[in-house]
Order: structure tokens, then sequence, then C-alpha cells
């Protein structure tokens, strides 16, 4: 399994002390905090891409191909690369070219986001969404396994004789995983390619995301990608540890209460009843983000958001280090009992090994 952290990059007062981070500082932050997960061990950092205040990240490709630079083994991915108003062909050749740029160590996770306004603002409607998601995933599959590209749709300009460059590393398209929290099109587009499906898991129960990734598992077994069980599917997650659980809701509370999402809703004890939040002692976590398996079947990726609601990048940077003590445990409880035709999250060389485009 991979195991990861993915942030949102939003830009959010600390309501201990009333300070908001600079833009430059909560980008700065998302490298540092990059940078940490290689170091403690991690296996990936995923942004995600926004447009919209209170967040930062417009330009995931800028982000991650700065963090190439400066780590040699972390896969860059995206949280969501808005597949709705970014256009098919720029994201071909923009991750192409940070495919490039980082040897391979890059995929993304595919998304419509949950920002109404940010349609018009790049000229397309919300009550397109699905729709742009098909057609320009379509046109985005095509344009990374064809050097020559004929093409038509709803949605944009047709293409002839289009060339997107540059190519593919080593004639291998970057992994894709499809994320969604409510819509079963993204699962079924998911199948259908025999691409990843990547459940937020973080805002609902169990139960909504079972039945998505049940769909999925079920689709992907029924276009001949491989049996349900085989399907590669990726969670996200929430946490926050001290030593003593007491010291960790105390705490975290004050950033529950506020958060931009789901700060004067429900209590903290309620949500992290309810969904996949953990606060408390690394064993507290251990023991629930194990549960995720009998709750979805065996997986390919996890990965935790740890730095939203105003937490402090020195904060944040010891959540890390506690989760890289952790993860050794995770592994190892997690392969205990996994069949053995149980893939693992692809990866670049394997990709390339085994000569999928």
């Amino acid at each position: 399994m991979q195991f990861g952290v993915f942030t949102v990059g939003d830009v959010t007062p600390d309501p201990t002390t009333g300070r908001t981070p600079t833009e430059a500082e909560r980008i700065k932050a998302m490298v540092a905090i990059a940078l940490k997960a290689e170091e403690v061990g991690l296996d990936v950092f995923a942004t995600g891409e926004h447009h919209n205040p209170p967040f930062v990240p417009s330009s995931p490709t800028t982000m991650l191909g700065y963090i190439a630079a400066r780590t040699e083994r972390l896969i860059l991915s995206t949280a969501t690369t808005l597949i709705t108003t970014n256009d098919p062909v720029k994201i071909a050749e923009d991750y192409a070219m940070l495919q490039h740029l980082a040897d391979g160590r890059v995929d993304l996770i595919m998304g419509r986001g949950n920002t109404g306004p940010v349609y018009p603002w790049f000229g397309k409607d919300i009550r397109d969404g699905i729709d742009l998601a098909i057609e320009n995933y379509a046109l985005l599959h095509k344009l990374w396994r064809e050097d020559v590209v004929d093409w038509e749709g709803k949605h944009r300009t047709p293409l002839q004789s289009f060339t997107s460059t540059p190519r593919p590393l080593d004639d291998v398209p970057p992994f894709v995983w499809h994320g969604s929290i409510r819509s079963p099109q993204i699962a079924e587009q998911a199948a259908y390619y025999g691409d990843g499906f990547f459940a937020n898991h973080i805002f609902w129960p169990k139960e909504h995301f079972q039945r998505l990734i049940g769909f999925y598992r079920e689709r992907y077994e029924h276009y001949g990608h491989g049996a349900a069980h085989q399907a590669i599917v990726g969670l996200g997650g929430q946490v926050f540890m001290r030593r003593n659980s007491q010291d960790a809701v105390r705490e975290f509370r004050p950033y529950f209460d506020n958060a931009p999402v789901y700060g004067h809703g429900p209590s903290l004890e309620e949500f992290t009843e309810q969904t996949p939040l953990t606060v408390g002692s690394p064993q507290e976590v251990i023991d629930k983000t194990l549960t995720f398996r009998e709750h979805f079947g065996d997986y390919q990726r996890q990965l935790f958001l740890m730095d939203h609601a105003g937490l402090p990048l020195k904060t944040v940077l010891e959540q890390l280090d506690m989760l890289g003590e952790i993860v050794p445990t995770l592994r190892r409880e997690f392969a205990v009992g996994r069949p053995a035709d149980v893939p693992d999250a692809p990866t670049h060389s394997s990709l390339l090994k085994a000569g999928v485009r």
C-alpha cells in the first residue's frame, strides 16, 4: 500500500491566535509538508486545485514541479485535477511535462471539484459538470495514447491531426484516479477505463462510500479489467494525534469548531463517531485506520488530510513525524491476509514493466 498526505491549501486563521498566514507563507508551508512527507517515509504528496479564496493551489504543476526538484522518491499527485474546467489538451501537456521532470513520479486524481462558481470563470456551465467530466477525460485519455488525434465533441472545438507535446515519459501516461464523493457516473468512468477510484472519505459516513466503492468494483469486473477485489481503490482520511488522546482532543477542538467546511456544525465527538476523522493517540489512529479494510476491502492508497483549518506549520510537521512512526505498523498490518492477486498501487515503473498504456 501507499501512504501519504493531501492538502487543500486553505488559508485559514488560526483560531487560537487569530493570525492568518499570508498566501506566500501558506504556499511555502505546503512545500515544507511535502519535503517532510518524504523525510518521514511516506509515499505520496497530493495537492488540491482551487481557483478561489481562501485556497491557494491554483497551479498544481508549478508546485509539484518545484517539489520534484527537491525530492527523490515521493510520488507527486493531485488531490483534484479539475477535469471539468481545465482544457484536456492543457492537462495532457502540463502533466506529461511534469512527468518528465519528475522522472515518472506523477499521477493524478481527476475530479469535478465542489466549488460551483468556478465553472463560469472558465467559460463552463455547472449543469454540464458530469458531461464535461466524461467528454474531457475521453479526450485526455486519447491524447496520451495516440500520437496523432482527430477528435470532435460537444464542449470544445474539434482537433485535426493534433499531437500533444511532450509525449508521456516512456510512452506511459500518468496513472489516473477518478475522485468522487457522490457521483456513480464517475465511479462508472473509472471502471470503464480500468483506472483507479479515489473516495474522499472525509465528510460522510462509511456507508455512503461503501456503496460507491462497491459499485466501482462491480463495474471494474464487468469491463474485464480483473476481479472486483482487484480494482484499484484509494481512500482519504483525517487524523490529529498526540501521545495522550485527551491532549489531542483538547488541542484540536478549536480548529475543528472553526474549520471552514464543517465548523459550527456537528460536535467533534459526533463527527469522529460518524466519519473517518480520528483525534487521539497514535494507537487509536492505527486501530481506526485498520477498520477501513473491513469496510472497503483491500485497497492500494491511503492519504491523510493534516494541514487544514488554520493548524500552524509547526504542529503539522509534528503530526507528520508521528504519522511516520505509525506507517510501518499500518503497512505490516494491512499486508496480513492480503490476497496475493490484489495488485499494488500502480507506479510509472510498474506500468512500464507491464507494458501498460
